[in-house]
């Protein structure tokens, strides 16, 4: 985004955040115990549950499937899971590495196979956060900027006062159609969305609304 844009427009919102762009994997042994670390970006919990789903039929022969996420851009959706380890040895240690780097929209699962020697719970916290850190440091970590889609109503003749506004506060469009009634859709980011819609206000005959 310009200077211009930002300076005029941008209020102070918090609205970039870390997360990975791609499915990476780490892993982690001890005393034949195996910890197998799969980490993916995700952005729903309905994605969260395919993936541990999918996981466990697939290492459906492992004794524990543990995992943890954090999702939003606020990173305040989260969650972790032992899957039968003892209490916090393992969801919680994974959700620890996660937010040492500070990611979200991320689901971390570690897939254990069991050796046959039991390794306490300083074990298993080591194991889970070893592997976890693995899979991380394997990661590409990208930045992602947390923002809202709208599409944009408005007339033939307001088409150079919408059009210079999306130019001014460097906001891509698609989805456009061009007629007597024009509309286009945008994605604009968090800390220029009042901004946004304080322009479109002040364009005669111009409405907008929220899309997903």
């Amino acid at each position: 985004m310009n200077d211009f844009a930002m300076n005029e427009f941008a209020e102070k919102i918090q609205d970039s955040y870390k997360s990975i762009s791609s499915v990476s994997r780490g892993l982690f042994k001890d005393n034949g115990s195996r910890f197998i670390a799969h980490a993916y970006p995700v952005e729903t919990e309905d994605e969260v549950k395919e993936i541990v789903s999918s996981l466990k039929k697939e290492y459906h022969d492992a004794r524990h499937h543990c995992y943890a996420y954090r999702l939003g851009w606020k990173g305040d959706r989260f969650r972790a899971n032992d899957d039968g380890e003892p209490s916090s040895s393992a969801g919680r240690p994974i959700l620890g590495q996660i937010d040492s780097i500070g990611l979200s929209d991320i689901l971390v699962v570690v897939v254990r196979y069991f050796g046959g020697i039991k390794l306490g719970i300083p074990g298993l916290i080591r194991a889970y956060r070893t592997s976890t850190a693995d899979a991380l440091e394997n990661a590409e970590i990208i930045e992602k900027i947390a923002g809202k889609n709208y599409r944009i109503h408005f007339g033939y003749m307001s088409m150079n006062s919408v059009m210079k506004t999306l130019k001014d506060m460097d906001l891509e469009q698609k989805n456009q159609q061009f007629d007597l009634d024009c509309s286009l859709e945008t994605r604009v980011r968090l800390s220029l969305e009042k901004a946004f819609l304080e322009q479109m206000e002040e364009i005669e005959g111009c409405w907008t609304e929220e899309i997903q």
